[in-house]
């Protein structure tokens, strides 16, 4: 698109039109299924209609769990606390000797017995840890946050339970306190026996929560689309999350539906709930019931969360794909003139897309800078341990009220999201990078065959992933030149083609069809198995790994092999046709 054009545009985003829209949509708490929450998704259907899109909101049945009531005591002494949403209830007191286990991996746990106990750990309530929790048998668990209490989600089960996970849900109660009492209570174990008694009552049930979708046609290829979403519910007025992100999908909106912007493929907004209280719930259903659009039609997935924070001022860390950096540095640089580095993605946001390898790009956009105090020290290992500092000390907290929000802030993300919606819906030629894609899995691959010379499987990957390279590299030339607009929808095509398998390898374990947990994951997943054979097993653990290793690394080669033979009869079809 044209940059003097995309220039205008961006020129058109009002400060005062985003505060506005941040004040309408974060005047109430915002729950998954209350009619609180609802309100809001009535007032940004309102908007976008007025900005000319067509607009469907409708509700779904998901998994929820909103915290309740809960108590903690120590040693006869009450201390301020929250328990989580997924987390168990207490139909009695919990008792039981506390015990520390600093931040709660595995080498933590197994150095004391903590059988029956209840264990008090550093950080975040976050899934992996409460699981790891689980498998000691511990009573329950507590865990010490920063200066303020953070609300999480502590299961790991992405969206509706089904069959194979119904019965995965946290066992035990998880309660969060502050870091002063935190080291309180480490000081009330180091002196002396330390009892604890703890009730927690979370109200998990199955409830109808809403969906809004807000379509704008594309002229010339009005079925691919690229996707803009955003989580509407909060934990308490959420003003940043998920306020001004909410502001900014209608900014974007009024700027393009107001000026009647022509773009060349259409553009889909997507608001969400179950976000924060179900575990992306809204996302998943909406990817469940319509797999095959999204497989088929969705280009790109760009996701907003959390921006405009005031002394938000680290723009490098974003989340990105290989094949999708690109887009948001260019973006970035336009507006600000600094660069992006990214972040690889963790398996967190709004990510239900991945299994029908839709590449993405972005959950947050501006970050805090890097500090020592606890909320930081939290933040940074949540975030993935880059240069940010993340959101602000008040996400996640009774704190994220608007004067968390700083309007230029908020103005200079707006105009980044909006010159990468612009770009995405209006390339002829997808900007997509797939070459540096297949060079992230080539970097991982690599790494895994060298752990395991030998492991026929991995020896294949290699080589699968180096012809595919040759392949998607030749493939290059065809979008520098000039096509008609059949010609150009086939090259596209054959884009997504590429990025439903390289998705689909660098970051999914399980099947497509289904969803991976919201656990940490390695890239190139499929293989990661190899990493296990460095540990100490016995022999007949051994074989179970590699036979696990071998059946994996058919699949990864398979849908590999699958790519090639799909790009080169691309190629044959186009210096036919050219």
């Amino acid at each position: 698109m044209d940059t003097t054009k995309i220039a205008q545009l961006r020129s058109e985003v009002n400060k005062k039109s985003l505060m506005t829209l941040t004040e309408n949509i974060a005047k109430e708490i915002r729950l998954s299924g209350s009619e609180e929450e609802y309100r809001a998704f009535e007032f940004a259907e309102k908007q976008l209609k007025s900005f000319g899109f067509d607009t469907k909101l409708y509700t779904r049945k998901a998994y929820i769990s909103l915290p309740m009531d809960s108590s903690l005591k120590i040693n006869g002494q009450s201390f301020d606390r929250i328990t989580h949403s997924m987390a168990a209830s207490t139909s009695e007191i919990t008792t039981g000797e506390v015990v520390y286990v600093g931040e709660g991996t595995l080498e933590d746990f197994n150095r004391q017995d903590v059988t029956n106990k209840v264990t008090l750990i550093d950080g975040l309530a976050i899934p992996g840890v409460v699981n790891i929790a689980e498998r000691f048998n511990v009573k329950a668990a507590i865990f010490i946050n920063a200066e303020y209490t953070h609300e999480m989600i502590v299961s790991t089960n992405w969206g509706n339970p089904d069959l194979s996970n119904a019965e995965k849900y946290p066992s035990i109660p998880v309660v969060s306190v502050n870091y002063q009492d935190g080291q309180t209570i480490i000081q009330e174990i180091r002196e002396k026996h330390t009892e604890c008694e703890l009730e927690a009552k979370v109200e998990t049930k199955w409830t109808d929560i809403p969906t809004l979708i807000a379509d704008y046609k594309g002229v010339e290829d009005p079925d691919s689309f690229v996707l803009f979403s955003g989580h509407i519910d909060s934990w308490h007025y959420g003003v940043m999350d998920n306020g001004t992100a909410n502001a900014t999908m209608l900014e974007v909106a009024r700027v393009i539906g107001e000026n009647k912007e022509p773009l060349y493929r259409s553009l889909r907004l997507a608001f969400w709930s179950g976000h924060s209280h179900g575990r992306y719930a809204g996302s998943t259903i909406y990817a469940d019931e319509n797999w095959e659009d999204l497989y088929e039609n969705c280009v790109m997935h760009v996701n907003v969360d959390s921006v405009g924070g005031k002394d938000a001022v680290v723009l490098s860390e974003g989340n990105a794909m290989a094949e999708t950096k690109d887009i948001v540095h260019e973006a970035i640089m336009s507006v600000t003139g600094e660069t992006f580095k990214s972040s690889r993605y963790g398996r967190s946001g709004d990510q239900s897309f991945w299994g029908m390898g839709v590449p993405s790009l972005l959950m947050g956009l501006s970050e805090q800078v890097k500090s020592d105090t606890p909320a930081m020290k939290a933040f940074s290992k949540l975030f993935g341990d880059g240069d940010g500092g993340g959101f602000g000390w008040w996400w996640h907290t009774t704190e994220d009220t608007l004067d968390k929000i700083d309007p230029e802030n908020l103005q200079r993300d707006c105009q980044i999201y909006l010159t990468i919606i612009l770009n995405s819906c209006n390339s002829r030629i997808l900007p997509l990078n797939q070459q540096k894609a297949i060079e992230d899995i080539e970097q991982a691959v690599q790494k895994y065959v060298n752990l395991s010379p030998s492991h026929a499987g991995l020896q294949k990957a290699i080589d699968r992933v180096l012809e595919a390279k040759k392949m998607i590299i030749r493939l290059k030339k065809y979008a520098s030149a000039n096509y008609d607009v059949e010609q150009e929808k086939q090259i596209n095509r054959m884009l997504i083609r590429i990025s439903k398998t390289l998705v689909r390898l660098n970051y999914v374990n399980e099947d497509r069809f289904g969803h991976d947990p919201a656990l940490s994951q390695n890239p190139v997943p499929l293989l990661a198995d190899v990493q296990k054979l460095q540990g100490n097993y016995t022999d007949g653990e051994k074989h179970i790994i590699e036979t696990t290793l071998l059946r994996k690394s058919n699949k990864f080669n398979f849908l590999l092999k699958g790519l090639i033979e799909d790009m080169k009869t691309f190629e044959k079809r186009m210096e036919t046709e050219v």
